[in-house]
């Protein structure tokens, strides 16, 4: 499998260049069966690493722009009145797929926002009192730009914390930019991306990523980890119970990515920045800086005690 994942990334990166630990990192967001945050300014390449994700898995997509006057039904479905039939029926919605591009999802209210929750946690959707199952690789990539822009509504940490990384994509670098440049834009070429992993394939994945093993140095380390963001003076409050179990099954996926059957602590610290620091608050210099903090609990914490 190790093949086609490299396959993959290879396929991805061709639309997005020079980014491959940003698609690694969004393929190990998806195989662990979580969702994934992309933070960034306009133009970063966002919608583009969605779109090509898709593309070269093969799955369905639907992109969904959010602006601040969209309604959960826009995103949900409705039950519409048939006149002829004098009944109900119902009119899914385009979460009903399987990724989800939720583009720009800090514009929008926080009940439009939240309409979101239900589906990311259980891969189901409750309207009128009906459960729609969605479907088993059902992936949500949403985008905002920073809270500093005009128009945002900021994430509550309820929310944030349903989402299993946070990524930001970053300038390229300048032979990228060149390349990029040169060959013009990339909405046709995301379009040409072949799918290089089929459905089954897919499935053994997402299956074999939970077999990974995992030591109990291996998570005492974890724990160690965890511990220091709820103890040390410099973050106003530590890793959750939700966010510690996020932190092993992002690092079963990685260690899966690499090729090796159980984790060891560089698959933790691989992941380590995206699956924190949007959970962490600091305290004066560390205010707001996830990452920094993330950068903070490994330089402090030893992986042997």
């Amino acid at each position: 499998m190790q093949e086609t994942i490299e396959k993959t990334v290879a396929e991805v990166s061709r639309v997005l260049l020079g980014k491959d630990r940003q698609v690694r990192l969004a393929l190990c967001a998806l195989f662990s069966r979580g969702h994934l945050l992309i933070e960034d300014m306009p133009g970063m390449g966002k919608t583009t690493l969605s779109h090509a994700l898709a593309q070269a898995l093969g799955l369905e997509f639907s992109r969904v722009q959010f602006t601040s006057d969209m309604l959960p039904g826009d995103i949900l479905g409705v039950s519409v009145f048939d006149q002829n039939e004098k009944s109900f029926s119902f009119h899914p919605g385009p979460i009903f797929t399987e990724v989800l591009l939720a583009d720009e999802i800090n514009r929008t209210t926080p009940k439009t926002q939240s309409a979101l929750l239900e589906a990311m946690a259980e891969r189901q959707v409750t309207i009128d009192g009906v459960t729609r199952a969605l479907p088993t690789e059902f992936f949500v990539i949403a985008t905002q730009n920073p809270i500093t822009q005009a128009g945002t509504f900021p994430l509550p940490e309820s929310q944030l914390d349903r989402f299993l990384m946070r990524l930001e994509i970053g300038y390229p670098d300048r032979a990228a930019e060149r390349q990029m440049l040169a060959g013009g834009g990339g909405a046709e070429r995301v379009e040409a991306l072949q799918p290089c992993v089929s459905r089954e394939a897919l499935r053994e994945i997402l299956s074999a990523t939970q077999r990974v093993s995992t030591s109990d140095l291996l998570l005492d380390y974890v724990q160690r980890l965890t511990e220091y963001s709820r103890r040390a003076p410099e973050f106003s409050h530590g890793l959750s119970p939700r966010g510690a179990l996020a932190l092993v099954t992002s690092a079963k996926s990685w260690a899966y990515m690499e090729g090796r059957s159980h984790v060891v602590p560089e698959d933790v610290q691989a992941v380590l920045a995206a699956v924190v620091s949007h959970r962490l608050r600091g305290m004066n210099e560390y205010s707001g800086d996830g990452r920094a903090l993330a950068q903070r609990m490994l330089s402090q914490v030893d992986v042997f005690a």
